[in-house]
């Protein structure tokens, strides 16, 4: 029996949560064209004969502009700690800026599995310079070019994935998917359609919790809070006559009753937290762990 945790790496806006969802066959992460779209660790499980994958998306890497900021890349020093195999994905365009995550990576003993993504929108001799390029950086790593959108050379990375994994039993139940709740993936569809509708600093300045979650029988009763820093953003998304609300509530409504199988209601509400994305006490709400 093989099992391990696959821990996935890089720049904002390479693809990795695009990659994610085709290595798992679900759509378990936000995508979106904007950077930041993951916040948080978001983990999927493959389970085969004789092989259970665990699979985790991380957010790109950025320098902390802010407290949140922070406690994102916390989760990427945390994925870096508990991996089996670094799942490193990279662009044609990119190189790894940060030079410390980097170093720790190559000075590791973790097999590395080295993506460069999106070539689809490169050239073949391109594409050979940066493979080339990366054997020299890494030169451990096994560098697979790929195109998450396309699908191609997944099927590669997945039967790479396998032959690298370690030798041990399942860590998780066979069956299992995610080991995230149905709140958490309620929240990030919400937080997606925020991504996908409103520009400028609106959807880094907002985080969605879920107030109620009643599963009844043929329709589930969401509640769904909207915090953001300032009455000017809450104005915002309210839109003229409500409309841009009412537009972001509809179409969430569907990808949730799509992800759960089930009919909802939901019901999005907006408050103002100032300056939320600095406080300690409202991230801990809102689930991201902070360091002792």
């Amino acid at each position: 029996m093989k099992s391990g945790f696959v821990n996935i790496i890089g720049n904002p806006n390479v693809g990795k949560s695009t990659l994610m969802n085709a290595l798992v066959g679900e759509r378990l992460s936000i995508i979106t064209s904007k950077a930041q779209t993951t916040r948080k660790r978001v983990m999927g499980i493959v389970n085969g004969d004789n092989f259970q994958i665990i699979y985790t998306d991380t957010p790109g890497i950025v320098n902390p502009a802010n407290k949140l900021h922070k406690q994102m890349m916390g989760f990427v020093g945390t994925a870096m700690q508990d991996a089996d195999l670094f799942l490193l994905v990279t662009e044609v365009g990119e190189t790894l800026k940060n030079k410390r995550l980097l170093d720790q990576i190559i000075s590791s003993k973790i097999p590395v599995l080295l993506i460069i993504n999106k070539i689809d929108l490169s050239n073949q001799a391109t594409v050979q310079q940066k493979i080339t390029y990366w054997q020299e950086q890494i030169p451990r790593a096994v560098v697979i070019p790929c195109s998450a959108t396309e699908g191609f050379n997944v099927t590669r990375i997945f039967n790479t994935i396998l032959a690298l994994l370690p030798e041990h039993p399942a860590y998780f139940p066979d069956g299992e998917l995610t080991c995230q709740t149905m709140r958490f993936f309620v929240s990030e569809i919400v937080r997606e359609k925020i991504l996908l509708f409103y520009q400028k600093e609106i959807p880094y300045s907002c985080e969605v919790a879920v107030g109620r979650y009643e599963e009844r029988d043929g329709i589930d009763n969401i509640e769904c809070i909207i915090y953001v820093e300032r009455e000017s953003q809450k104005a915002i998304l309210i839109g003229h006559q409500g409309k841009a609300i009412k537009k972001l509530g509809t179409e969430a409504r569907h990808d949730i009753e799509e992800f759960t199988g089930k009919r909802c209601f939901l019901d999005l509400h907006i408050k103002v937290l100032k300056d939320w994305r600095n406080s300690d006490r409202a991230l801990k709400q809102f689930g991201y762990a902070l360091e002792d």
